[in-house]
């Protein structure tokens, strides 16, 4: 066997699983745009301070 034919399964794990995460994300959200629009010109109008 040849080392160059090698797979480190560990890394193409890691980025399978990366990939899902950002399927899931992705999807996610598209939902959220869908259901609350972002208004992507506008920054947040009003945020409350954060209570310490």
């Amino acid at each position: 066997m040849s080392d160059d034919k090698l797979i480190d399964f560990g890394v193409e794990r890691s980025k399978r699983i990366h990939d899902l995460h950002d399927k899931k994300l992705d999807e996610m959200r598209q939902v959220f745009e869908q259901v609350l629009p972002l208004g992507k010109a506008k920054k947040k109008t009003k945020s409350k301070p954060k209570k310490r």
